[in-house]
């Protein structure tokens, strides 16, 4: 039992540095039109929720098919996934996540249903390239049944306090401010970095040690 606490927590912590739920609530701010009341954004952060949620569950069961399929080894997506979660984490520490590939007239139409909710921010801002890496590395890493219950279980903890950081974005400007917020995923951007380190050193120690 403690050590499914004990690899639950860090896999929480992990996630939840990677997800940044305090920094992703900012870009919703950047997002949502200024008009949107507390009861919309109840509304957005529930269907943003469900996004990842559904991401989740799709990348854990199709995970390991994908690296069977294209031949890919655990160790070589280590040091890859390591390298996409390291340029996220520069990107944090620099505090420059807000999405630049839509055209005005994208967000203006993702605007109007609120459908930003679940592209841009449910897929790919908060539901990225980085949390998919880190998704697929520790399913592979699993050894058993309760490894990948401590993996949903920690996930599904994450994704709830992300839900709340997206309920409350409104409230949490006005106690943290813009600053504050970017400050503190300024801050998971280094334990994302740190992160990203474990997993290109470990995938390219692994691989050299098999001569490849």
């Amino acid at each position: 039992m403690s050590d499914f606490l004990s690899l639950f927590l860090q896999q929480s912590i992990t996630i939840f540095a990677i997800i940044d739920p305090l920094g992703v609530s900012a870009i919703l701010l950047s997002l949502a039109p200024p008009s949107t009341n507390h009861k919309q954004m109840k509304a957005i952060a529930f269907k943003s929720t469900i996004t990842i949620i559904v991401a989740f569950f799709t990348v854990l069961l199709t995970g390991k098919f994908v690296l069977v399929l294209f031949g890919i080894e655990l160790d070589s997506l280590k040091a890859m996934g390591g390298i996409v979660l390291l340029l996220m984490a520069i990107k944090m520490v620099q505090g420059n996540l807000e999405p630049k590939n839509q055209t005005p007239e994208e967000q203006e139409e993702a605007l109007q249903a609120h459908e930003f909710a679940v592209i841009p921010l449910g897929i790919p801002i908060t539901f990225g390239p980085g949390i998919f890496a880190a998704i697929v590395i520790l399913k592979a890493s699993a050894t058993s049944y309760l490894d990948l219950v401590a993996l949903t279980c920690a996930f599904l903890s994450v994704a709830f306090l992300t839900y709340l950081a997206f309920r409350y974005s409104l409230y949490i400007r006005e106690y943290l401010g813009i600053t504050g917020q970017k400050i503190i995923s300024r801050l998971m951007g280094l334990i994302v970095g740190a992160i990203a380190v474990q997993f290109i050193v470990g995938g390219v120690s692994s691989l050299w040690g098999k001569g490849i």
